[in-house]
């Protein structure tokens, strides 16, 4: 089934950021809200101490198993917030690329947030997303 989620782009506005501005679902769409996930393992321990990309990662696994529980999947996103606990730009990089390349041709409306901590010990990347399905 085709995504109810619009990426809308603007030939207004630059195209070197790696996402759609902008992103629209129908009126009849089911709205799915995700927790932000987190870099954790089954077990509840952080994954990837130290490494942005290895957590990356690990948020992204998190955020595909909540949609898939939630009856989508990472298409059916139509838009993220990535948190990275980072004052270095070099190190929020790190982490969107790997959120960029999982996303792949899906180029979400995305914001990428440098902040000074996150909840669990020893993490540093968090994966806020919203998506949308047809009912």
């Amino acid at each position: 089934m085709a995504s109810a989620v619009t990426l809308i782009r603007s030939t207004a506005l630059t195209d070197a950021a790696q996402y759609a501005y902008a992103a629209t679902a129908p009126a009849d769409a089911r709205l799915i809200f995700l927790a932000g996930s987190c870099p954790l393992d089954e077990t509840g321990a952080t994954v990837g101490k130290g490494d942005y990309a290895a957590q990356a990662e690990q948020c992204v696994r998190n955020m595909t198993t909540a949609l898939h529980a939630a009856g989508a999947v990472i298409e059916d996103v139509i838009s993220t917030r990535v948190l990275v606990a980072s004052t270095d730009r070099g190190d929020l990089v790190d982490a969107w690329e790997v959120v960029r390349r999982a996303f792949g041709a899906h180029d979400v409306p995305s914001t990428l947030l440098g902040v000074t901590v996150l909840g669990y010990e020893d993490q540093l990347v968090e994966i806020e997303a919203v998506a949308a399905v047809r009912t």
